[in-house]
């Protein structure tokens, strides 16, 4: 069996026809033509060359080889390029809870349809997880001016529940409880777990597994401002220790 029939349909792709403009190109009926194409029938030798001929490709490779698109436009560069026909990297679409959907978001996070609706965010991560983008909406997750702020946004891995107590305690969370979406460091209890965020003077938020409808472990995060990248205070104490001991060392010599 030849590779004609994959060949046209991917030069139909490039091409942007359709099976009946393609048929009717070189007189064929379009059945005639799905039928190349699904391998259940094969072509005349002067249909062939008339392909050939068309898109200026030699019979050799029309016949024994599957085309690449590379291929098909050096042979004419009159074929143009589809862009469905692209090998593309595949990224995963994340659903993005903003506040202006934060509210729909809670009465319907189950609905399939509502959640396809949403903004998303298209992102060079797992296929096979399933994310959810949160707009940090408050100071919860603040602490000496670093932490989340609002508009930041915090991509989170969905977690069953009944992993939700084997989580390392400490870890960055948003969760769907009630009628509120709670982002804060999660530790887990006998009977639940404890939600505690960073910045200081804001009390626990004690739940059960029951009441958690969903959660989303934070993997990911966009700042809305640029991080400072100056050396922190920490980093030049280092520094001057180094010094100092640099010093020393020199005396003693």
């Amino acid at each position: 069996m030849s590779f004609f029939g994959k060949n046209i349909k991917k030069i139909r792709g490039v091409k942007s026809l359709s099976q009946q403009a393609f048929a009717d190109l070189f007189d064929l009926k379009r059945g005639t033509l799905g039928a190349y194409e699904e391998g259940r029938s094969e072509p005349k030798i002067e249909t062939i060359i008339k392909v050939a001929n068309y898109f200026s490709i030699s019979i050799d490779d029309l016949l024994t080889s599957e085309l690449t698109v590379n291929q098909l436009l050096r042979f004419n560069d009159n074929i143009t390029l589809d862009p469905e026909d692209l090998e593309k990297e595949h990224f995963a679409t994340v659903p993005c809870i903003t506040a202006k959907n934060y509210q729909d978001y809670i009465a319907h996070f189950d609905n399939e349809f509502f959640v396809k609706d949403m903004p998303s965010l298209s992102l060079p991560i797992n296929t096979e997880k399933t994310f959810r983008g949160f707009t940090v909406n408050n100071l919860e997750m603040t602490s000496h001016d670093k932490g989340f702020y609002p508009k930041d946004i915090v991509i989170g891995e969905l977690v069953p529940n009944k992993v939700i107590q084997k989580l390392n305690n400490g870890t960055v969370a948003f969760a769907l409880i009630n009628d509120h979406i709670i982002l804060r460091r999660l530790y887990t209890t006998e009977n639940g777990i404890v939600l505690r965020a960073d910045h200081k003077n804001i009390d626990d938020i004690k739940v059960t597994l029951k009441e958690i409808k969903q959660l989303w472990r934070v993997r990911y995060v966009f700042f809305r401002r640029v991080p400072e990248l100056t050396d922190s205070f920490e980093d030049k104490l280092a520094l001057i220790e180094a010094q100092l001991k640099a010093i020393k060392n020199h005396d003693s010599l």
